[in-house]
C-alpha cells in the first residue's frame, strides 16, 4: 500500500508546530509495517536540512495560475535519512522561501503546491493508494482530483484529510478561483462555505474519510469548528478520531543529544535533578525551587494571553516559592507583557523564539509543564513532558483530556476546568503541594515515564483507516 502524505511542515525539515512532528514521525512508523510504503511531499524551503542533505531532481514541468506560468521542480532526498522518501516541490517565487507561513500571497502559494503535486503525479503516471492531506493547506486536493479534468488519471484515488487544527481554514475570496486548475462551474458549491472558498470545508466535503487528531477533539468539532459544525455533523459517517503519537526515538531521555545528562527510568530522579541544576545555573534560578514551564506559540488558542496573569498571581501568592520559565513567541502584546514581568521577578525566565534544543532541556529539567489551552486538538507537549518524567498541568480539553488523567483518579497529571488564569493558578498550587510531598513526586516521575505514547499504536489505527 502506497501512502503519500501532503503537508507544509515536516520535522526536521521545517517546523512551526506539532504538525511537523506528526508528519515527520507517522510515515516512519508506517514503513515499519510490512507491505506499507509511506512518503512525504512538501514545499522546498531555504532551510539547513535542505542544504545539508543530497537531493536529486525527479521531475520538471509547468503549471498555469491565472495568466501566469510557473516552472515546477520536484526533488527527492537520496538517502532516506528520515526513514521515508521525502519529496520537495520548488517553484521560483512561490515555493522557495525561508518559512512555511507569514506571506501575503499564502493562498496562491498553497494552491500552487497542491496543483504542482497533482500535475507531477499525473504527468509521471504515479498513482498512490492513498493521498493523506494534512490540514487545510492541502485540503483542496480531494476536490481537484475528482473535479479537475487535468487530473483524470488520479480520479478515484482515496483521500484522507486530517484536521490538526480547525481554527485555521484558509478562507479566500472567489477571485482566487482563477488560480485553480480548470473545473466545471457546477462543482463550485463543493468549494463554497458562506460565500467564500473554504479549503477545510472542501476537504470535509470531498475526501473519502477525515480524522481529528484525538477522539476528544473530534467530539468538540461537532459543536465548535468556527462555523463548520453543521458540515461535520452532515459528514459524520466518515469522521474518525485518532490520537497522535510521539517519536520515541527522537524523544528519548536516555539518548537525547540535546540534554546535558541522559537518564532512564532507573536513574530518573538523579538525571532530572542534574539537568535542572544546569538549566537553572544558566538562567540564574534556584534549583531547589519547583520549576513550572510553558513551551509553545503565544496564541489565544494556547491560552498564552493568560500567561502574564498566571505568572504574576503564582509568584505573588507563593511569595516567590517557585520558578517559572516560558519558551515561545508570537503575539507581540503577550511578548511585551511577559518582558515587563521578567524585569520585575528574578524567578521568572522568558526566552523568546523557538529553540528545539532548549525545549528538550526544559522538558527534562522541569518539574511541571503548564498547558492552559483554550483549544488543543491533540497536544504533543504533554506527551513529551511525561516521557521525560515531568508532570503536566493541563486544561481539561481536546487531546489533553484523552492523554492526561488527574492524580485524583489515579492519573499522572493535574487537570483544571476553565481557560482562566485563576483556574490555571489553582492547578499550579496543587502542583506545588505535590512537589513538597517527595514520595508522591518521585512516584509521579516514574509513573509518567511508564506511559507509552509511541506512534506504533497510532500508525496501526491510521493503517486500519487506510484499509477501510
Amino acid at each position: 500500500m502506497k501512502i503519500f502524505n501532503l503537508s507544509l511542515e515536516c520535522y526536521p525539515v521545517a517546523k512551526v508546530g506539532g504538525l511537523a512532528d506528526v508528519v515527520g514521525a507517522l510515515p516512519k512508523y508506517l514503513n515499519k509495517i510490512e507491505g506499507v510504503e509511506a512518503c512525504v511531499i512538501m514545499p522546498w524551503y531555504n532551510k539547513p536540512f535542505v542544504h545539508d542533505n543530497e537531493f536529486e531532481v525527479v521531475f520538471n514541468g509547468w503549471i498555469h495560475q491565472s495568466f501566469h506560468m510557473f516552472e515546477v521542480t520536484v526533488m527527492k532526498e537520496r538517502s532516506k535519512v528520515l526513514g521515508f522518501d521525502l519529496y520537495l516541490v520548488k517553484i521560483a517565487g512561490l515555493l522557495d522561501r525561508n518559512n512555511p507561513y507569514g506571506y501575503w500571497d499564502e493562498s496562491q502559494q498553497f494552491l500552487a503546491f497542491q496543483h504542482a503535486v497533482l500535475h507531477w503525479l499525473t504527468a509521471m503516471k504515479i498513482r498512490p493508494d492513498v493521498l493523506h492531506c494534512h490540514d487545510y493547506h492541502t485540503g483542496l486536493v480531494p476536490f481537484m482530483i475528482e473535479n479537475c479534468p487535468e487530473f483524470d488519471f488520479l480520479k478515484g484515488v482515496k483521500t484522507i484529510g486530517t484536521i490538526h487544527n480547525g481554527e485555521y481554514q484558509g478562507q479566500m475570496n472567489w477571485e482566487m478561483a482563477d488560480y485553480f486548475p480548470w473545473f466545471r462551474g457546477d462543482k463550485a458549491g463543493l468549494l463554497d462555505w458562506n460565500g467564500w472558498i473554504n479549503p477545510l470545508a472542501a476537504m470535509l466535503k470531498c475526501c473519502h474519510a477525515f480524522n481529528a487528531v484525538s477522539e476528544g477533539y473530534l467530539d468538540e468539532l461537532f459543536h465548535s469548528l468556527r462555523g463548520l459544525e453543521t458540515l461535520v455533523q452532515q459528514e459524520h459517517a466518515k469522521a474518525y478520531g485518532i490520537i497522535n503519537g510521539i517519536d520515541t526515538e527522537v524523544w528519548n531521555p536516555k539518548t537525547d543529544a540535546f540534554l546535558d545528562f541522559n537518564y532512564s527510568r532507573e536513574n530518573a530522579l538523579e538525571g532530572k535533578w542534574r539537568n535542572k541544576n544546569e538549566l537553572c545555573k544558566a538562567y540564574g534560578l534556584n534549583p531547589d525551587l519547583p520549576l513550572v514551564s510553558f513551551i509553545g506559540r503565544f496564541a489565544i488558542e494556547k491560552g498564552a494571553d493568560l500567561l502574564p496573569d498566571i505568572v504574576w498571581q503564582s509568584i505573588q501568592q507563593t511569595y516567590g516559592g517557585l520558578n517559572i520559565m516560558v519558551l515561545g513567541s508570537g503575539d507581540k502584546q503577550i511578548e511585551h507583557e511577559l518582558k515587563e514581568l521578567q524585569y520585575s521577578y528574578s524567578n521568572f525566565v522568558l526566552d523568546l523564539g523557538y529553540k528545539e534544543f532548549l525545549s528538550h532541556k526544559i522538558y527534562a529539567s522541569s518539574d511541571f509543564l503548564l498547558m492552559p489551552s483554550r483549544v488543543e486538538p491533540c497536544g504533543l507537549n504533554q506527551m513529551y513532558a511525561m516521557r521525560y518524567g515531568t508532570v503536566p498541568v493541563v486544561r481539561f480539553t481536546g487531546g489533553l483530556r484523552d492523554t492526561v488523567e488527574d492524580i485524583s483518579t489515579g492519573g499522572s497529571g493535574i487537570n483544571f476546568g476553565a481557560a482562566t488564569a485563576n483556574d490555571a493558578v489553582h492547578g499550579i498550587h496543587r502542583a506545588l503541594h505535590i512537589f513538597h510531598d517527595k514520595k508522591m513526586m518521585d512516584s509521579l516521575v516514574h509513573s509518567n515515564m511508564d506511559y507509552n505514547f509511541s506512534w506504533e499504536k497510532s500508525a496501526e489505527k491510521y493503517l486500519e483507516l487506510y484499509r477501510k
